[in-house]
This record gives structure tokens, sequence and C-alpha cells, in this order.
């Protein structure tokens, strides 16, 4: 027989009889299913510090007691100073601690089917030890580093205004050519003035040289895969493995142990990149933990946090053991609370979402819905696929099919990332810009977000056949990023008889598409000055070797850098490449006839608050020069296959352009 009490009545019963309430600690309620458990309505889950007291909360249902357990020290070996048993009301347990415990750590135990669960770290913990296996009481005000109080975050007009640079925090200080001093950890990204033995500029100057808007780090949480105790012995990891959602990662912070300095390292890098007028955007893996029946929800929150098979196995969208079920209250609740800490606490500009086709829809747009509360232009954006089948309905799933329910959150673009390169299932096959055929429709696409224009044939597109993109603002694009080989790799595979300058052209104009297309483009770091992993498709755990740019090639690709500069400079100084909404591209932008399928040209018209008012623009993806044909007038060239110069390369040009085989043109009439 279940009993239940009221919320009024438990209460009652506490406060007049506190010791009979414990007695009947283990009289706690039966649950049937998981929509039965009581939602937590309040925002203190986890640990809550002032000097006088600390209050510690954990929401376990099922539990049929809870101790609390403090410690001096983060080392394993260190025994308990003290065990406090917890409360429970409608689901939650508490003890408030009276004394300053700053420093402390703890860790919270469940008892369920008459066991003791191991001990594991709160999962709202805000600050952990040496590999996360212990939380920590901190007092947060301390974390902040000088003038973090009048930090701003750089001006961001429109989502397409956005140029994204995905950066593995390692990667960019690691090369011994690089200067930086603090390599490998969140200050390397604060430090200034830092260059190659050459004097190129590298790390942060490098960045803001570049002339991208943002920076999107890799996952920066706490992660599971580095062993923090062992800051001396190489190690590596992407880090999709969750440990520690609400903490920055210990292995980039100059002392692991303590976690008020792995938050005020990190603050500190937010700080840096706010001065250098970029943006901060965290890659966000919400959809798995790195363990599955060990990890610290079934510990404390046993199958809650999970979805299940009939069978009663864990489901694996993920392809990595497990996946979180986004869809249940408390688990919504806890993916929106954490970014908006993020978003709060470390003023960070944006969040990607890792498999996001896992998570439910109402999940994701509850999660854009708070982080736009908080400030209107943070960018929400993931991967529209799972890496597996899962038990939520595809209706349901926040899949690429399904971003127009999605509420200003966007999806990557494989249909233009994979008709320009080619299948990355397949490495052999060819994309445009490595001379395939047939390409045409999908570079359309991309040209124009991924959005609704009547110039497209959506049956030729490669992988979606109607538009998934109400706005451009929803589409991200790309050709490369951290997943897969890099573009100058994949291009030596589908293309190893092609010179290397040939292939550099080809590089380049894969770049180029992206950053004048329509939509949000996307650069993998590194891909501006030819980045090479040595052919590794997958670099997840190889080390530095492999993964850290080699700052070498800025000065080896000195062309293809300068190039992808420049179209940088040149998207951002004219909004005709941005115009940011579907109805203003399909009256602005018009494609041009051209005699072959490896040329796609575009017209854009009197683009609002553009001086330019008739620009054109073209890809020629065969090996072959061709011509373009041209609206009457006279015409400036300003990007060729090599060199991008707005005040004009050569004279004008009238009735046809010559384009060099794997070249771009963008052209803009000057009478």
């Amino acid at each position: 027989m279940r009993i239940y009490l009221s919320a009024y009545w438990r209460r009652i019963t506490f406060l007049l009889f506190p010791f009979a309430f414990f007695a009947c600690q283990e009289d706690l309620p039966v649950y049937d299913s998981f929509a039965e458990y009581p939602v937590y309505a309040f925002d203190d889950l986890g640990m809550v510090y002032t000097p006088e007291a600390t209050s510690f909360k954990l929401w376990s249902p099922t539990a049929k007691a809870v101790r609390l357990r403090l410690y001096d020290s983060d080392d394993p070996a260190a025994t308990p100073r003290s065990t406090q048993k917890m409360k429970e009301v409608d689901g939650a347990w508490s003890y408030t601690a009276e004394g300053d415990l700053d420093g402390t750590y703890y860790t919270f135990q469940i008892k369920q089917n008459g066991r003791w669960l191991p001990e594991d770290t709160d999962p709202y913990a805000r600050a952990v030890g040496t590999n996360g296996a212990r939380a920590q009481v901190i007092n947060l005000a301390d974390t902040d580093p000088e003038d973090w109080d009048t930090d701003i975050r750089p001006a961001l007009a429109s989502p397409t205004d956005a140029v994204i640079y995905e950066l593995h925090l390692r990667d960019i200080s690691l090369d011994p050519r690089s200067g930086i001093m603090h390599k490998g950890k969140f200050l390397g990204l604060t430090e200034t003035g830092t260059t190659t033995p050459q004097g190129d500029a590298t790390g942060l100057d490098h960045l803001k040289e570049l002339g991208v808007t943002h920076v999107h780090l890799l996952p920066s949480f706490d992660f599971m895969s580095v062993n923090e105790a062992q800051p001396e012995v190489p190690q590596f990891n992407w880090g999709y493995d969750p440990q520690n959602y609400n903490v920055p990662e210990g292995s980039y912070a100059t002392d692991p142990s303590d976690g008020r300095v792995r938050i005020r390292e990190f603050k500190q890098m937010v700080l840096a990149l706010h001065r250098a007028g970029i943006r901060v955007i965290m890659d966000v893996v919400y959809n798995h933990t790195g363990r599955s029946e060990d990890s610290h929800f079934q510990n404390l929150i046993p199958d809650y946090f999970y979805r299940f098979n009939e069978d009663g196995t864990m489901s694996n969208a993920s392809g990595c053991g497990n996946e979180i079920a986004s869809d249940r209250p408390m688990v919504r609740k806890y993916i929106r609370e954490s970014v908006e800490y993020w978003a709060r606490e470390y003023h960070i500009d944006g969040f990607r979402f890792d498999l996001m086709g896992i998570h439910d829809i109402p999940t994701m747009n509850e999660v854009s819905q708070a982080l736009h509360a908080i400030e209107p232009s943070i960018l929400v954006y993931g991967e529209g696929w799972t890496a597996g089948d899962s038990p939520l309905p595809d209706s349901l799933k926040a899949l690429k099919a399904n971003t127009p329910e999605l509420i200003n959150i966007a999806a990557f673009s494989d249909d233009l990332r994979d008709g320009l390169k080619g299948s990355v299932f397949n490495h052999e096959e060819k994309g445009f810009v490595s001379g395939a055929k047939g390409k045409e429709m999908s570079i359309r696409f991309g040209v124009v977000g991924s959005t609704q224009h009547p110039q497209i044939n959506y049956d030729s597109v490669n992988y979606s056949n109607a538009p998934w993109a109400k706005e451009p603002s929803q589409c991200i694009n790309y050709v490369s990023c951290h997943d897969n080989h890099t573009l100058w790799d994949r291009l030596a595979i589908s293309n190893g008889k092609d010179v290397p300058s040939r292939r550099e052209q080809m590089h380049r104009l894969a770049l180029a598409v992206v950053l004048t297309s329509q939509g949000i483009p996307f650069l993998h770091a590194g891909s501006e000055m030819c980045r090479t992993k040595n052919g590794n498709e997958n670099s997840y755990n190889s080390g530095d070797g492999v993964n850290a740019i080699r700052w070498n090639g800025k000065r080896a690709h000195k062309i293809t850098y300068e190039y992808v500069r420049g179209l940088i400079a040149l998207r951002k100084a004219h909004p005709a490449f941005r115009m940011g909404e579907t109805d203003l591209i399909s009256r602005h932008l018009t494609f041009i006839d051209t005699p072959d399928e490896q040329l796609v040209a575009y017209r854009i018209q009197q683009a609002p608050n553009d001086d330019w008012a008739d620009i054109v623009v073209a890809f020629n993806g065969s090996g072959q020069a061709q011509r373009v044909p041209l609206p009457a007038g006279n015409w400036s060239l300003v990007v060729n296959g090599r060199t991008v110069n707005p005040e004009g390369i050569g004279g004008t040009q009238t009735e046809w352009t010559y384009l060099n085989g794997g070249a771009a043109a963008v052209l803009r009439l000057v009478n």
C-alpha cells in the first residue's frame, strides 16, 4: 500500500514532530512511474553558501535516507570529518551547516532498497576538487577577477553578424612556436603580444587579427577522461564525456584541487576575449554523461536522468553508452538552470548543443527562451541529429528537419558541408570544390542559408527535400569542424593526385562559399592556415602532436590566411552577405543561369543598408577556367581565387568575368 502526504501536511508533521519525522523516513512514498515524481520548484538545489551557514539540498525522491559527508581535503584517501543526516520534504533532502564552511569539500550518499549506494559528487556542484570526485563549498564572489563587474559583451546586432571560430583550448597554445606561456590552460587565451619566432601573431592576438566575432570552445566544463592529478603526464581529450556540468575543467586550470582557481581563471579568459571584441560560446554536452551505470546521477537519483529500452537497458542515441531524458521535468529544469548559470555567472555568449537531436523540442525551446530573457543576443545552436536510435519519437526530437519548430535556435547544415567536400562517411567522394558534378542545388541551398527560395529545386539538394530554416539565423554554414578530417586532410584523400597548390585553391573556394553565404558562418580553428591532423579522422584522444595548431602554417599558407581574413572583413563590412531575413534574401538575391553545373553564380541587388548596390558572386568548382556572364555595366573584381581587395583587382570588367578552376569571384557594380 502506498502512503502519500500532501506537501502541507508533510511540512506540518516535520515542524510539530521532528523526531517522529526522522523515524519514519523509511516510509516515504513509492512511485509507480517517473511522472509521479514531485517537481522541485525552487532554484536552490546543491550548495548555497554564506559566511554564517551553508545549506545543502539534493533532489532524490526514491531515496529512503540521504547523508552528507564533509571533508577537509579532496584527497581520495581522506576520511570525512563529519557525516550528517539530511531531512526530506517533497523529494528534496536538505541540511544546513552552521559556521563558515568556505573551502570544505562534500559528497552525498543515498540509501535505497535497504543499502547505501556509493557516495558521489553533488550533481548541482558549482565547484569541485581534483578530478571532480568531491564538490566544494566556495564563496563565488571570491572568484571574480578584477573588473569582472564591468565586463561587457561585445556588440552583436544580429545572429547572422556572427563569424564563429571553433577551438579546442589546448590546440591554440601547445605548439612550442606559439609563444604562449600558459600552454593548454584557460590563461593561455588571456595572453597578448604572443608571436611565432618569425613574428606572426598567435593565440588571442591571432583571433583578433583574423576578425572572428565568436570563439566556440570545445567542452570546457569538467569532463572525465583527463586525470587532473597528473598534469605532468601528456593527456588529451576533446571532452565529450561530461562529469560535472556546472564546473570548469580542472586540467585547464593552474590548480585543479582548489575549485576557486578554475572558476577564476575561466572568468579571466572570458574577460580577455570580451576585451578583444570576441564573444565566447560553450560546447555543451547534455545529451549523455561520461559514465553510465556508475554516474553521479545514477548513484544519487537512480534511473530518472536516463532513457531506457523496453528490455531495461540504457538507450544509447549518443553512441556513448547512455542518453539523457531531457523530456522529464526535473531533467529539463536541470539543463535550463545549468545554461542560465553559465550565462549569468560566467558571462557566456552562446551555447552549442552536442547531438541536439537527442533533446526534445520543448526542452530546447525552454532553454532558448530562458537564455534570451537574460540576453537577447545569446546564440543557441546544435547538431540536428543523433548518433543512434532513441525511444523518443522523431516528431519530438530537436532534429534538423524540425528546426522550424525551434525558437531562435540554429542547426548545422550538413547539406552544404557535404555538398562542398563530399560525404563525411565516404572519404573518397568528391564535392563541389573538389570537382564533383551534381552539387549545384546543395550549394545554392547553402548560399540562401537553408531557407525558402524560388530558384532552388529542393529535390536536388543532397539531404533535404525542403527548406528547414525559417530564417537564415537558424542555419550554421560550415565545411569542417573538430569531427572527421580537417578540410585540408579530406582534400588530400579525395584529390590525392592533385598537386598541393591545386588543393589549396579548393580549400580557399570552400571557405569563400561559407563566408559569403547567408546564415551564420562557422570555421574550424586552423582552417585559415590549411590545418592538418596528418590524416587522423577522429583525433578525440590523439594527443597534442596530432591536434595542436602548427603556427608555422600561418606563414607557409599566408595567401590562404590573408584570403580568409579578407573575406571575414568583407562580410562584416557588407550587410548584403548577412541579410538576416528569408524575405530579404528572396527579394534581393537571384541566381544567375550559367552554362555549367559546376559554376554557381548569383546577384545581390539593393541589399538593405549596403553601400554596394549591385554585387555578383560566382564559384567555379571545376578544374577548368570558366567565364560568368555579367549584367550590363562596369564591374570591379574585389575577390578572386587568391586575393580580397575591396578597392578592386585590376581594371573594370563588362559582359564576362573569367574564373580559374577552383576559384571564387566577387564583383561590385561601379557605374
